[in-house]
């Protein structure tokens, strides 16, 4: 896998994205603004998906990540929140907000990250239409932090 830095044409990637976000109108608000990062494999096939945005001075908010279906449960996803940590170092904290599912919770608690804060009503308010995931509507946003290496 290789991983690079996306600039030019990021709607390109817009079906990925939708992977972890399933409203083009949020993912609107944070790309342009935002860096994507793509893992391709050997045959330059997008496999992996990642929007990091500035919030504040020393603060980035990983806002999108997402695995392709076919390659899910092989480690690209934790791959990709290294490499990010390693891209973003020099000090600060990585934020990642996610909804109340023990599964991607659990994902991000076993790369490291820890709880922040909530957002109430984050997905009630930003959403057109209820967000179900593994079977539960998400209402709070969830966030959770990790020191980025200096």
């Amino acid at each position: 896998m290789k991983i690079c830095l996306i600039t030019r044409d990021k709607k390109r990637f817009l079906p990925l994205l939708l992977e972890a976000d399933e409203q083009e109108s949020m993912i609107d608000r944070y790309l342009s603004r935002g860096d994507l990062f793509v893992a391709f494999d050997d045959k330059d096939n997008p496999r992996a998906v990642a929007v990091v945005t500035k919030e504040d001075e020393g603060v980035h908010e990983l806002k999108n990540l997402a695995v392709d279906a076919s390659c899910r449960r092989q480690g690209l996803g934790r791959l990709m929140v290294r490499f990010l940590l390693e891209r973003f170092r020099g000090g600060g904290v990585m934020l990642v907000g996610t909804g109340e599912s023990p599964a991607t919770l659990g994902f991000y608690r076993a790369c490291g990250f820890a709880f922040s804060h909530v957002e109430k009503d984050f997905f009630v308010k930003n959403y057109d239409h209820p967000i179900v995931e593994d079977g539960k509507v998400l209402r709070d946003m969830i966030y959770l932090r990790q020191e980025l290496p200096v």
